[in-house]
């Protein structure tokens, strides 16, 4: 039982309606996170204007999300949280009418990606800085396995419903049922309490970002778990790759199909194996070393994928090939929830609150736009290259680089947990 997922934050009521909603209105996110690639990849058949949406969602997260995270230090949490929930759904409201219309226009499609990022880079330094008022420090790194745990749930059934129903009901009401499933999250921000800023700071202009900025450099530790995420996610990220994949390699249609879905969610389904036995990962000490050895096995992970891809189709089936890349997904899922629920829990721990939104506004740069860079550098070298070479190539750098900011950062090796006055040590 100890293996387990540790469910006590779940004891909170507040936190509990916020972790239960979001079941629902993650499973219709990935929804869109499906879609939105397959639909440019339908329009213009070319993984680099799938790459593509990778900078138009990075541009947005870089602003919005420094500058989000410095709203969430001077404004009062919950009502940023209903503003920007809000927002969401009425940009995926505007995905739908732009596919029911049939206006099958990319740069309609890239824009409107761009805008639902903005507001995706403001609400979660903002949610993650909520939850941290919420519960107290002993049980932020079983709430970070919960919360990726719930997401990663969400991400399963997302791609493979997604697979499955583009081709029956259209890109269009997969759009419309995002919408829908946001009201989920918006009920659930509705209910929390108030949560006003603690600190002293009440503007968040450009200085209050470099302070954020200033903050960060003096904290190593945390410094070295954004630097080892971006390594793992810029070179080792192949999610753009994946429709054409699925069409070339997998024999799907161009329009999407089982394949496509099933290796969208392969990543999702390891990680929720991994969150459902994470019953340890708040018992682990030494967590800089243990980040490291995660980021490692996802390099590993990443480079059997490329290769299972590059030899489809030899010695055995297509079949036979397809589920050995999934295994490989699944596996470099499972090690990227346990690094992700010990670098969430480091910055939790270690920032304190009047720091947390805007040190949350950097993590939410560093965890999602490091994979839309990803997303530019794998279609591009897919386009030149080929997409096995790109999947293997980016694991093998992911290794390589990881050994090296290991040896640049030797307080995150040191880096630890006392368990028993659940405070941080280098020593």
């Amino acid at each position: 039982m100890r293996l387990l997922a540790d469910t006590t934050p779940l004891r909170t009521p507040a936190y509990r309606r916020l972790w239960s909603s979001n079941v629902v209105t993650v499973i219709g996110a990935q929804l869109s996170v499906v879609a939105v690639p397959q639909q440019i990849f339908e329009i213009t058949g070319s993984s680099g204007y799938v790459g593509l949406a990778g900078l138009f969602g990075l541009v947005p997260l870089v602003v919005f999300g420094l500058w989000g995270g410095a709203l969430a230090d001077v404004m009062d949490r919950r009502l940023l949280l209903l503003i920007t929930t809000a927002g969401t759904g009425l940009t995926a409201l505007a995905f739908w009418a732009q596919a029911a219309a049939g206006l099958g226009n990319v740069w309609v499609v890239l824009l409107l990606f761009a805008v639902q990022q903005a507001f995706f880079a403001v609400n979660q330094p903002t949610r993650n800085a909520a939850i941290s008022r919420l519960l107290p420090p002993e049980q932020m790194a079983a709430a970070s396995s919960l919360n990726m745990t719930v997401m990663q749930t969400g991400a399963i059934a997302g791609p493979v419903l997604a697979g499955m129903f583009i081709p029956v009901v259209g890109l269009a009401t997969l759009y419309l049922i995002d919408a829908v499933a946001l009201l989920a999250t918006l009920w659930a921000v509705w209910r929390l309490p108030a949560i006003p800023p603690t600190g002293a700071v009440r503007s968040a202009g450009f200085r209050t970002v470099l302070e954020g900025f200033g903050y960060l450099a003096g904290q190593k530790v945390l410094l070295a778990s954004f630097v080892v995420d971006i390594i793992a996610m810029v070179f080792g990220m192949p999610r753009a790759l994946f429709p054409q994949i699925a069409h070339e390699t997998f024999g799907d249609p161009a329009s999407g199909g089982v394949a496509l879905g099933l290796l969208f969610a392969a990543l999702s389904a390891g990680a929720v194996l991994g969150g459902v036995f994470s019953g340890w990962i708040p018992r682990i000490q030494r967590q800089g070393l243990a980040v490291i050895v995660c980021i490692l096995l996802w390099g590993v992970a990443m480079l059997g994928f490329g290769l299972a891809v590059g030899f489809a189709g030899h010695v055995f089936g297509l079949g036979v090939w397809l589920w050995i890349a999934l295994g490989f997904l699944a596996f470099g899922g499972a090690v990227d929830m346990v690094s992700a629920a010990l670098r969430t829990a480091m910055l939790l721990t270690v920032a304190t609150d009047e720091m947390r939104g805007r040190l949350q506004g950097v993590f939410i740069v560093v965890v999602a736009g490091g994979p839309r860079i990803g997303d530019v550098a794998h279609g591009f070298a897919a386009a030149s290259l080929g997409t096995a070479v790109a999947a293997a190539g980016g694991g093998v750098l992911v290794v390589l680089a990881t050994v090296l900011a290991a040896v640049a950062f030797p307080a995150f090796l040191r880096y630890r947990i006392t368990r028993s006055a659940q405070v941080p040590a280098t020593g």
